[in-house]
């Protein structure tokens, strides 16, 4: 291997493993709501960062490397959580989604969605939508008949639409910054 492929080899590592650890930084913002099992959390924020700022394939791959290290046991989770059972408990689709999130706004991005503010912010509640289209579904299964797709809606979608828009915004406005990291550590 040439000086120059493994140099780029360990700048693809470094920013995916990079994109890991800031997701489950951002998990350890977790605020538990006493009406439903998910939290909130500023993970969403890290998702849709590491997705526009690492494009479709290293957003995607940081974001499943960080579901892999807390269903390995690392506390990455929100709140420390961490193990197998998080992936099959009500907030696994979210945690799933996740992935799928990160790869749809990388993939914008990289056909110029993350050029102007407005459009930045288009792909990352794209990317938001697909979490709630992972996640919606997977609660309602925890929710039971008695609650079902509406009980899921009002407590795994309804009260988090603020937050989310928020960190959408927050999000927006930090991946400037997040290119200026990205290039510095893929220099050749």
């Amino acid at each position: 291997m040439r000086r120059t492929q493994a140099r780029q080899l360990t700048a693809n590592v470094l920013l995916i493993l990079g994109g890991s650890l800031f997701a489950a930084l951002m998990a350890q913002i977790a605020i538990p709501l006493p009406f439903t099992p998910v939290p909130i959390t500023g993970q969403t924020l890290a998702v849709l960062l590491v997705g526009a700022s690492l494009g479709s394939r290293r957003g995607a791959l940081s974001i499943a490397a960080y579901v892999l290290e807390g269903a390995l046991g690392l506390p990455v989770f929100a709140g420390g959580a961490a193990g197998i059972s998080r992936l099959q408990g009500p907030t696994g689709g979210y945690l799933i989604g996740f992935i799928a999130a990160a790869f749809i706004t990388g993939w914008l991005a990289e056909r110029g969605w993350d050029r102007r503010p407005l459009s930045t912010a288009l792909a990352m509640l794209a990317g938001n939508a697909v979490i709630y289209l992972f996640g919606l579904p997977w609660l309602a299964l925890f929710l039971g008949g008695f609650l079902g797709p509406k009980g899921a809606i009002a407590l795994g979608l309804l009260p988090f639409i603020p937050g989310d828009l928020l960190k959408l915004a927050l999000a927006t406005l930090l991946l400037p910054s997040t290119w200026w990291i990205v290039q510095n550590i893929h220099k050749d």
